[in-house]
């Protein structure tokens, strides 16, 4: 692959294509051209980077720590580009996508706001895509992953989808006939940010009684922190375990002992499922899809999280009993679904590029044959003179 450093006198050229690439994708992706491309998954703690083929195959991945929120939106670009780089040293990359956790512009360029990055209206595609020779698609993390649950996961053949993410907080997308859809500005699908519980529990976006503050990997932690900092006599289990360290408990430690049989730990999962089905039963109401995916690290719970979202869904399902009911599965690509998504996005965004550049080759050639056509009358005339 080519790069900034060897084709910096193509640049203008090359940001010619990428005005013109469209701000959505269109189902005719499996038309797009089989080649790889890499995707990045940034979040709070890590950036990964991967290849990816056509088929959804993982060729390679580079992961290392996000930089420090504090140091400036370079610091990330940086790193961002180190990682394709240095993939791309052992890859002919066609295309770069990036999943960001954060809100991203309809446009696709501008991170407009990220939780855990000093990103601020932040143009990343462009900043992005003028160091790298390659076309660069920038999404919401949450989408990318519903994109690849939906080409190569558990939504597959799914033509209304809603996925929803939980780790951190709550994040979500919403997928209809092969398309994505973000909103007039870009930003729909923060269903974390629904309110459940009025005056409930604060949430970091400013509001109250946010569904993320119910089923959530920190609402889960939160919860069996606060037993155990009680001193309740359910909570002795984990405490145990922790060795009376309380900020030791984690989500997935919670999980581990669930399996194990903890009673108090079984139960915090069944709450934070039941809270998950309520608020799927109101995003059935409003967006009526056929199939919710549920990812995000909590989702590693399996059923001990999503048997009780089903029969609070069930529960609280407007309707219920007259209507068919969405299917609830979870997801199957893991924590490298979003950056297979990004990866898959950019290869629709490869197939615009190359059939651009292809119209530039074209119209070089036919000026070439032209300005040799007239070369040669050229030579005929003064050799009859």
């Amino acid at each position: 692959m080519s790069t900034y450093r060897d084709l910096t006198h193509r640049g203008s050229a090359r940001a010619t294509v990428l005005r013109t690439v469209g701000t959505r994708e269109r189902r005719s992706h499996l038309t797009a051209p089989r080649v790889p491309t890499v995707g990045i998954d940034i979040g709070g703690t890590k950036v990964m980077a991967g290849v990816v083929d056509a088929d959804g195959n993982i060729l390679e991945t580079l992961r290392t720590e996000t930089p420090d929120k504090s140091k400036s939106p370079k610091v990330v670009e940086d790193t961002i580009v180190e990682l394709v780089l240095d993939l791309s040293d052992r890859h002919d990359v066609h295309a770069v996508g990036i999943g960001a956790a954060g809100w991203v512009d309809a446009d696709r360029n501008r991170v407009l706001f990220a939780p855990h990055l000093s990103w601020r209206n932040e143009p990343l595609r462009d900043r992005i895509s003028g160091r790298l020779a390659v076309p660069v698609m920038v999404d919401n993390d949450a989408n990318t992953a519903a994109w690849a649950e939906w080409r190569f996961g558990a939504g597959r053949g799914e033509d209304h989808l809603v996925m929803i993410t939980l780790g951190t907080g709550i994040g979500g997308a919403i997928l209809e006939d092969g398309q994505v859809k973000r909103g007039k500005f870009g930003v729909a699908g923060e269903f974390g940010h629904m309110q459940v519980v009025p005056g409930g529990h604060r949430c970091p976006c400013g509001n109250r009684g946010c569904w993320e503050q119910y089923s959530s990997g920190n609402a889960l932690v939160r919860e069996a922190r606060e037993l155990a900092a009680a001193d309740s006599p359910v909570a002795y289990g984990i405490v145990d375990r922790v060795q009376g360290n309380i900020p030791d408990i984690t989500g997935p430690l919670i999980t581990e002992l669930a399996r194990e049989g903890d009673a108090m730990c079984v139960e915090l999962l069944q709450d934070i499922g039941q809270w998950l089905g309520v608020g799927i039963a109101n995003l059935a109401a409003a967006l009526d899809p056929s199939c919710f995916v549920i990812g995000g690290g909590v989702s590693a719970a399996d059923d001990l999280l999503i048997g009780p979202a089903r029969d609070a869904f069930r529960r609280h399902l407007t309707g219920r009993g007259y209507r068919p009911e969405a299917r609830i599965a979870r997801a199957q690509l893991g924590p490298e679904a979003g950056m297979v998504g990004a990866a898959d996005l950019a290869r629709l965004v490869a197939r615009r590029f190359r059939r651009a550049n292809r119209r530039r080759v074209e119209r070089y050639e036919r000026y070439e044959r032209y300005a040799e056509a007239r070369r040669s009358n050229d030579r005929t005339a003064q050799g009859s003179q």
